[in-house]
């Protein structure tokens, strides 16, 4: 294993105190970045392992956000529905936390902050695709069966110029064709680089072990064949992505 830096990094927005993690390669000043913005479970011990994995393997630093504050892990739909609903009632307030992250990020000294690419899971998904949709200057962006349903109409014009990589289950009810559709519209329009994988049979929150247990299998479910895909895929976007 190459020596590697990691750290808490305390940060804030308005008044949502938020915990960071950051993973660097020891001795780094100007590591091009990946920002993770974590499922509905909150940044886990498992997105921890990831920003770990993540930065082994691509020689990067990495930065988890905690979206949802005090290092928030909820456990039931009771606790993940007002969070969610959160975020749609007041937008600006879910985007200001991703913001502060990003700019977090990029403060760091082991960060080159004009090289700063995101990944979101789930709803983090949706938050990097919304992030984008109003002006977040990335240099890639990949959501992983984000919910669709949860962006905004309208695409803010901006001068980012960040590649896309959408991965999702062709039977997610949160991200239906026209919904699909629309998003690969909206990005041609912006003239931004997209792709999207399409995986079958595959619904929503595929690449969480947990769903597994899920009791609504035809909402939300693992598919280790998909989720395999789904790394394999964005550990090529990177490669690509910070090559230079």
């Amino acid at each position: 294993m190459s020596a590697s830096i990691e750290r808490d990094v305390d940060y804030a927005y308005e008044d949502t105190s938020m915990r960071g993690f950051l993973v660097a390669p020891a001795g780094a000043t100007d590591a091009p970045t990946l920002l993770i913005i974590h499922d509905a479970f909150g940044l886990t011990p498992a997105v921890q392992d990831r920003a770990r994995e993540l930065a082994e393997r691509h020689g990067i630093a990495v930065f988890a956000a905690d979206v949802w504050g005090e290092r928030t892990q909820p456990q039931s739909e009771d606790e993940i529905g007002p969070l969610i609903g959160a975020t749609q009632h007041d937008r600006t307030h879910w985007m200001g936390r991703i913001r502060a992250a990003h700019a977090t990020a990029a403060a760091q000294s082991e960060v080159d902050g004009a090289r700063v690419a995101a990944v979101g899971y789930c709803v983090g998904g949706s938050g990097v695709l919304e992030y984008l949709r109003t002006g977040g200057d990335l240099a890639g962006a990949i959501a992983i069966h984000a919910g669709l349903d949860l962006l905004a109409p309208g695409w803010e014009d901006h001068t980012s110029h960040a590649k896309v990589l959408i991965a999702t289950g062709a039977n997610d009810p949160m991200a239906t064709p026209a919904e699909r559709d629309a998003l690969t519209q909206e990005l041609s329009a912006q003239g931004l680089y997209w792709e999207m994988d399409v995986y079958a049979d595959t619904v929503h929150a595929f690449t969480s072990p947990g769903a597994a247990h899920s009791p609504h299998k035809d909402v939300i479910d693992y598919h280790p064949v998909s989720a395999a895909r789904a790394h394999a895929a964005t550990d090529r976007f990177l490669t690509e992505l910070f090559a230079h």
